[in-house]
């Protein structure tokens, strides 16, 4: 009997007519992810481009893909600057019919780019920001992975008009909750209060529950405007304060990341009370999870004495991402009695 000769078999995965030729561009900004070793020493730094970090992703069979090079930075030199350029490209692109967006860039900043972007962009295109902990070169490099996955997320149309997401190894987080917790783990970002929205299953979105976006923010009133100075001040066992002095002539605004529920020293009083005359000044907590109370506590220093003195609760927000949303609406000229009310969207 003359063998038989069976043909090879197809062994890549099938994808459905409704999944082939989704778009989506990739905005490269540099950090961890597109780092290699430097000529100099054994220290990383950004070189890839989009297209190399793109090259290295396997499985995206069914998408096609484009990249820019925005910038090629780490993420510890971003600026908010560079953040409202990229709201810019974003809404371009929004009009340009691409089924998604994803944002690559160091995780050093990323929360903060993320949720600012979430706090300005008015487009309806998904738009996903990723990152590594571990560059190309390192063992284990979770960029090229971390890129499929918010491709996959970017193109879903669950995620669609439901604000900016992160997505870091198959979770997908939304801005406004996600915080980077741990310096090199590769689970490093979570979302402490309200767990991810959601997972990648086998390349599949799966949303735990829907995502109401907030109102976005203006953008800058000019694009030539000077940036706004929004300060954060931590309190800490024994502080005097003395970092307070003398802002009222050098900053817009403050945050006061305080202990707990939103407390600091009592000799500080005097001080925010005079600051919050001058300028907005808003209560955060340090501690980053949970949120800032109001009525509870009534002794000096307290956050109803703050509050009684002119100070605006940032809510649930932890002081960084206070910071952003006072930095947004003092660049886009919002009144001040806006900027307290606008704090209440995160109540």
């Amino acid at each position: 009997m003359s063998p038989v000769h069976a043909e090879p078999r197809d062994e890549r995965p099938f994808v459905s007519p409704a999944e082939q030729h989704r778009s989506v561009l990739v905005l490269a900004l540099g950090g961890t992810i597109a780092m290699t070793p430097t000529a100099s020493g054994p220290g990383v730094a950004p070189t890839l481009t989009g297209s190399d970090l793109v090259a290295a992703v396997p499985g995206l069979r069914g998408f096609e893909v484009s990249t820019e090079d925005f910038r090629k930075l780490p993420g510890a030199s971003l600026t908010i600057g560079d953040i409202v350029d990229l709201v810019h490209r974003l809404e371009q692109a929004d009009g340009e019919g691409v089924d998604g967006i994803v944002v690559t860039q160091g995780t050093d900043t990323l929360e903060e780019t993320a949720f600012l972007t979430d706090l300005y962009y008015r487009g309806s295109t998904p738009v996903v920001f990723t990152g590594a902990m571990r560059s190309a070169a390192a063992a284990g490099a979770d960029g090229p992975a971390n890129i499929l996955a918010a491709v996959q997320a970017a193109t879903s149309a669950g995620v669609r008009e439901a604000g900016v997401f992160v997505v870091m190894g198959d979770e997908i987080h939304a801005a406004r909750h996600v915080r980077k917790m741990h310096t090199t783990s590769p689970a490093a970002f979570t979302s402490p209060a309200t767990g991810p929205v959601g997972h990648l299953v086998e390349g599949t979105v799966r949303l735990r529950h829907p995502l109401k976006r907030t109102a976005p923010v203006a953008l800058p009133l000019t694009p030539e405007s000077t940036p706004v100075e929004v300060e954060v001040v931590t309190a800490s066992l024994g502080s005097s304060g003395i970092l307070l002095e003398g802002l009222e002539s050098r900053v817009s605004g403050l945050v006061v990341a305080a202990f707990g529920v939103g407390h600091v020293p009592q000799t500080w009083v005097p001080r925010l009370a005079s600051l919050a005359e001058a300028m907005p000044v808003v209560l955060a907590s340090r501690i980053g999870t949970g949120p800032v109370l109001t009525s509870t506590y009534a002794f000096p220093g307290s956050e109803s004495d703050l509050l009684a003195h002119g100070l605006i609760a940032a809510g649930p927000l932890d002081p960084y991402k206070a910071r952003l949303v006072m930095a947004a609406h003092l660049a886009a000229g919002t009144p001040r009695e806006a900027i307290a009310k606008a704090f209440l969207d995160y109540a």
